[in-house]
């Protein structure tokens, strides 16, 4: 197995195993044992099990902002695309797979002794403000709107996480409608 595959099993592998058990509960022998890579190799790619958790969460991250920018519907009004966010959350939630929110669970677990953790988990939460800034701005609506967005994003993926149910997003997206009538001017 050439060293790309094994490196995309392991991710693979860790990533499913970290949002079904968390991260503290999963062990290298575990992620050796699901992605079908020796151990020596595993170690070759990844040097700690930190860096294994860095790359998941970089992978994540951009597979999260590239989901996101693909649900929204061409052609869309700026408030329209914000509701495409809350639209995609409830497609998320719905999937058999969601614990939740993998930057979340992870900084619950290990922010507080990972500095890698934090920092990734602050920027992938920033990238979704950012989202909405660009947005709300395109709308032109108050800045403090974007961060308003962001916090109902982020709480409903919280609640859904522990929840399970999918019925969170839409109830952030109504939310989300109110903010928007309340905050944007006037077509």
């Amino acid at each position: 197995m050439d060293a790309e595959t094994a490196e995309l099993r392991v991710l693979d592998s860790a990533e499913e195993l970290f949002n079904e058990r968390g991260v503290q509960a999963v062990g290298m022998d575990a992620i050796r044992t699901a992605s079908g890579v020796s151990l020596k190799r595993l170690y070759q790619l990844f040097p700690s099990k930190d860096d294994l958790v860095g790359a998941v969460l970089r992978r994540r991250a951009t597979a999260s902002d590239q989901a996101i920018l693909a649900h929204a519907r061409p052609g869309a009004s700026p408030r329209e695309r914000m509701l495409d966010v809350f639209d995609h959350l409830a497609e998320w939630f719905a999937q058999p797979t969601f614990r939740g929110c993998n930057f979340i669970n992870s900084f619950g677990e290990l922010g507080g002794v990972s500095s890698e953790v934090t920092e990734l988990a602050r920027a992938h939460k920033q990238s979704l403000n950012n989202h909405f800034r660009v947005l709300v701005s395109a709308a032109g609506g108050p800045p403090l709107l974007a961060d308003q967005l962001a916090i109902l994003a982020n709480g409903a993926m919280a609640t859904a996480g522990i929840m399970g149910t999918p019925e969170t997003a839409g109830q952030a997206r109504a939310a989300a409608e109110v903010l928007l009538d309340a905050a944007l001017p006037k077509a």
